[in-house]
């Protein structure tokens, strides 16, 4: 929503007057006016300019800022400034400093210099928080609050004594008892077993591996602690005001379970960024916007940060070519953001980012760049009636749990081959490839609306989790599981009695040994081509075999299964297929569970995204990511260029077009 209440998609990003003389934000200012920004987050980085003593507050210059914004009709997402603390907390309180596994302690220096559990950090965040809420907490300004910034980002896992008690205290929650403890880690094994609390450390780097149930429980601590300290400042804000709460999330970052963070949010919130390497970045930043929309339980969410063109953390950092920053804000609010947010609104002169882009780049208005940003702003006003749409469900979804993960990446696992993430990606990317849209969604989610699951390496499986999803598949749902998956449960301790475990009788099958496979080999199979990374011996116990291994050690065992389960089909892949292979599989899955592409026959590289508003009316987003120009059979008003589409909607290579319709 705009100053003036009309709905409006937001557009700005983080501005830090701080970093310019006074004398330059009024032009700062007009220039926002000029490219239609509408909001602009502020003093995510200014702890040590707001607080430059313990105690002494100064916000005079935040004053005349927030003023400034809101005089011209800017509104603000206002930081708590949490992020980084000063040098002067830092160097006063040097038990705040976090240690790493090797028992080194981190300095000051750069940001997020903090041990979450230190009490002294949480305490001085708290009273910043406070002092910010009580004086701002109602300023006409304020759009929302915004708690921190990329939490964990530099700072997951902290490994000091602090820490240590601190994880002491969420086991004894996790643990009602020592036994309880030791029978959950497995300390029978190598003489582990603890007789009293104060015995348990942080698994610090040892001489070989670590307790894996350590190790896993580390991770849930480590992420229930950080999120701890967002929830604890934003309590404080919710006290003395009444806009929403967010912090933002960094896509599929693996150190936070994000599904249990965003149940904190009052707005789910996102930073993404393009990897130069990514083999397919428009694909992965589809990816991650769908993340997103699942941990918004649908509803729009916000676009946080991205960039208008190069950053600086990668090796080689690529600029962006003419119209993808546009195409890239696009296809972020396509799948259910509600504007476009960029880090950060003047390109720094100094600092560690001063090479990362802007929406004002080091070479000024005189620039391909702010031509650019005057164009999307001009596109994104244009486009303001969609603010509040939702995207239309999904038929498919992909399951994600960040703790499967945690644990299935852990040391002393029989391939480092084997990836969660890049199981979800291949998967992913052939949905993609065949223009049908998926979501994220959790194990323990409503799956009603779904007709087909996608289990990729879902390592970690409850008994519960497993019942929800056998009762989908009677009740006539699609479910296609990947090898690795139900083989432990909650504690990391194995489902006995035969792979894939907790998933054995919903499949159909029952493998006794796994065989991984060498790097660069290959098994060959009866169908669809040859496997890679992994093979099983094994049988079917009901299901019906599609796909067997061809020769070698398990030659004859299935690879490819489907069993039929009440109203329901559960298929099995067990090893990695080539990507084209793997399409042909799912192609077949999703055509005999009724699932087609919103628009059937058009190229790769060609994405379409419907959002509906409440009061019925469809956006038809039509992305071609591609380098020749598309014709898609639309009508309505497209409202990029505003002309009417009739039928034939020629798409330019590398355009974004978005048809209104009934």
């Amino acid at each position: 929503m705009s100053a003036d209440g009309r709905p409006a998609l937001a557009f700005g990003g983080d501005y830090n007057p701080e970093q310019w003389p006074e004398a330059m934000w009024a032009e700062d200012v007009a220039l926002m006016r000029e490219a239609g920004v509408n909001l602009v987050s502020v003093a995510i980085f200014s702890w040590a300019l707001l607080e430059p003593a313990e105690g002494r507050y100064e916000f005079g210059w935040l004053d005349r800022v927030l003023e400034l914004l809101h005089s011209n009709g800017i509104r603000v997402d206002l930081a708590n400034a949490s992020a980084s603390p000063p040098p002067w907390f830092s160097h006063r309180y040097p038990q705040s400093l976090p240690v790493t596994a090797e028992g080194v302690r981190l300095s000051y220096g750069s940001r997020q210099a903090f041990c979450p559990s230190s009490p002294d950090y949480r305490r001085a965040a708290g009273a910043l928080t406070r002092a910010l809420a009580e004086r701002y907490g109602q300023h006409p300004a304020v759009l929302m609050w915004h708690v921190h910034n990329e939490y964990g980002c530099h700072n997951a896992h902290c490994y000091c004594d602090v820490s240590a008690v601190a994880f002491r205290d969420w086991l004894r929650q996790r643990y009602s008892t020592l036994d309880e403890l030791n029978d959950a880690w497995g300390t029978a094994f190598w003489s582990q077993r603890y007789s009293d609390w104060n015995q348990i450390l942080p698994p610090r780097r040892s001489g070989t591996w670590v307790n894996p149930t350590q190790q896993l429980d580390f991770w849930r601590f480590s992420s229930d602690e950080l999120l701890e300290c967002f929830k604890a400042e934003a309590a404080i804000l919710r006290a003395h005001s009444d806009r929403p709460v967010t912090t933002n999330f960094m896509s599929f970052f693996k150190p936070l379970d994000y599904f249990q963070w965003a149940r904190e949010l009052d707005l789910v919130s996102n930073d993404h960024y393009l990897i130069v390497d990514d083999p397919d970045p428009a694909e992965e930043l589809s990816m991650a916007a769908d993340l997103m929309r699942g941990l918004a339980g649908g509803s729009p969410w916000l676009l946080m940060e991205h960039s208008t063109s190069a950053v600086n953390w990668q090796p080689r950092n690529r600029a962006k070519a003419p119209g993808e920053m546009t195409r890239n804000s696009l296809q972020h609010i396509a799948r259910g953001s509600d504007g476009a947010l960029f880090f950060q609104w003047r390109a720094s002169a100094a600092g560690a980012e001063k090479y990362h882009s802007a929406l004002v780049p080091h070479a000024g208005r005189d620039s391909r760049r702010w031509a650019e940003v005057l164009e999307l702003g001009g596109v994104l006003a244009r486009l303001g009636e969609l603010a509040g749409s939702v995207v239309e469900p999904a038929e498919v979804a992909i399951l994600h749990d960040w703790q499967s993960r945690w644990a299935a990446e852990l040391d002393s696992h029989p391939s480092v081959d084997l990836s969660p993430m890049a199981g979800a990606r291949q998967l992913y990317s052939a949905l993609w490839r065949s223009g049908v849209r998926c979501d994220f969604t959790h194990p323990r989610a409503d799956f009603s609306g779904y007709r087909v699951l996608l289990a990729p390496h879902l390592y970690l499986l409850s008994a519960e989790h497993a019942r929800a999803l056998t009762a989908f598949v009677e009740a006539g749902g699609t479910v296609l599981v990947t090898y690795f998956s139900g083989i432990v449960d909650e504690r990391d301790h194995l489902h006995l009695g035969g792979y894939p475990g907790a998933l054995r009788e919903l499949l159909g099958i029952r493998m006794e040994e796994f065989y991984p496979l060498l790097a660069g080999e290959s098994a060959p199979l009866t169908e669809y081509g040859s496997g890679a990374i992994w093979s099983e011996l094994g049988r079917t116990e009901g299901a019906e075999q599609l796909a067997g291994y061809a020769e070698g050690p398990v030659a004859g065992s299935p690879a490819i299964t489907r069993h039929s389960v009440g109203a329901g089909q559960a298929w099995y892949l067990g090893t990695t297929l080539s990507d084209d292979h793997l399409g042909d599989l799912l192609s077949e899955i999703l055509a005999q569970a009724g699932v087609r592409a919103l628009l059937p026959g058009l190229p790769p590289g060609v994405e379409v995204v419907v959002r509906r508003a409440a009061t019925g009316a469809r956006f038809t987003f039509v992305l071609n990511h591609t380098g020749e120009p598309v014709s898609v059979e639309l009508d309505g008003t497209e409202l990029v260029t505003g002309e009417e589409a009739s039928r034939a909607l020629l798409v330019p290579a590398g355009a974004v077009r978005v048809v209104r319709g009934g």
